[in-house]
């Protein structure tokens, strides 16, 4: 296994050369958004652009990129939903974001900008993040869940970023369940991402349940989105309110069992659905307090991201600093 500890080393360029340079370019890239920031070496974000993530993802990449970049930049560092293969510097399989396989995303940007880069896995990413300059700053050892279009995760063990895939999302808990994205079946992904929760409402809707959803939009409940859920169920609309329990629930398995394998002192809880966390993530709670092994649920916090959407991009750039 290989790990990656927190930045702080000099940069080196792709000779090998010591270089004194101030910033880096982080690029965050999942399956609704891609970030784009320019971060200092503090792992401050000094600029953002955030856009849809699109078919033409090379191109919208460089657009990005064309309005960040100087001769300040020491690299540009990656983190990019799916398994990655680091050595060739592409996406190997991504379930949530099919156009990014098989392009040469390395290669074609460091063509372009003539300096290092440095591609890892999205969730790994914010894990890296968090343990820089987030959450995860005090904690030796602790387990990220990225929670938004799909379900992610990343692993920290002894200050070090574990290279290992952590397909969190892609766990099975149930035997007998969904098809997910992934080809396999009953993930956790297919029963607590945003879009389980957001397909699921529109399902039941579509039976004709009550529901202040229903009234949203007109009546188009397919321009609906998990916020629109959220809302909801702050006012009290009972479908929207089970929806998010019932995909809190299996969440917690998830948690659990993460803490069952990893024994972390935190999990870190990050992405878009944690606006729910009143709802969905107390019902998480809840489950995971009642599935994990008590002696070792105990020594653990289950906290928020400080990073929130950022947390991808100032790890992705934190992959350049680090050497």
């Amino acid at each position: 296994m290989r790990f990656i500890g927190i930045p702080g080393n000099p940069v080196r360029g792709k000779n090998g050369n010591s270089m004194q340079k101030k910033y880096a370019i982080g690029i965050d890239i999942g399956g609704t958004n891609m970030r784009v920031g320019l971060v200092s070496e503090d792992g401050e974000v000094v600029r953002k652009i955030k856009e849809p993530t699109s078919g033409a993802i090379l191109d919208a990449i460089f657009k990005a990129l064309d309005s960040l970049f100087s001769n300040e930049i020491a690299g540009i560092g990656i983190g990019i939903a799916g398994l990655i293969d680091r050595e060739k510097g592409r996406v190997l399989s991504s379930p949530n974001l099919r156009v990014a396989e098989g392009i040469d995303l390395v290669d074609e940007i460091e063509k372009r900008y003539v300096v290092r880069v440095a591609l890892e896995n999205d969730a790994n990413a914010a894990a890296l993040g968090e343990m820089w300059v987030g959450a995860g700053k005090d904690f030796s050892d602790f387990v990220l869940f990225t929670l938004g279009t799909g379900i992610g995760g990343g692993l920290i063990c002894g200050r070090r970023l574990l290279r290992v895939p952590a397909e969190i999302g892609h766990m099975s808990i149930s035997t007998d369940g969904e098809k997910c994205h992934c080809g396999n079946y009953g993930c956790l992904e297919s029963y607590s991402s945003a879009r389980y929760i957001l397909s699921k409402a529109i399902s039941v809707l579509e039976t004709g349940r009550e529901s202040l959803l229903s009234r949203y939009y007109n009546g188009n409940i397919y321009k609906l989105t998990t916020e629109d859920i959220f809302k909801a169920a702050l006012d009290g609309d009972m479908l929207a309110r089970e929806l998010l329990k019932n995909a809190g629930r299996y969440l917690g398995i998830g948690i659990a069992n993460m803490i069952n394998i990893m024994s972390p002192e935190a999990v870190i809880l990050a992405g878009g659905l944690i606006g729910a966390w009143d709802i969905y993530v107390t019902e998480a709670v809840k489950e995971a307090s009642r599935r994990a092994m008590k002696e070792l649920y105990e020594r653990v916090k289950v906290i928020p991201s400080l990073l929130t959407d950022d947390a991808g991009l100032i790890g992705s750039a934190g992959l350049v600093f680090q050497g």
